[in-house]
């Protein structure tokens, strides 16, 4: 297992949705954190990049909504 920590710059504020959106993102098989910073306007994430690229992981993030620059 190799654990990678990235930031993703968000393009909008978080709304309640996106909230639960994050909250799914545990399910997801390599992902371990994700989280909004405190400046608010990045998202923190921790994965395995032995079972996911940052191609997949920023592909995951789209697919459940999150608003990603």
């Amino acid at each position: 297992m190799t654990k990678v920590q990235t930031t993703f710059k968000l393009s909008r504020a978080l709304e309640d949705k996106d909230f639960e959106n994050i909250s799914r993102m545990h399910s997801v098989y390599g992902m371990f954190v994700t989280r909004l910073q405190p400046s608010g306007d990045e998202l923190f994430v921790e994965y395995d990049a032995s079972r996911l690229s940052l191609k997949e992981v920023r592909g995951t993030l789209e697919q459940h909504g999150l608003p990603i620059r």
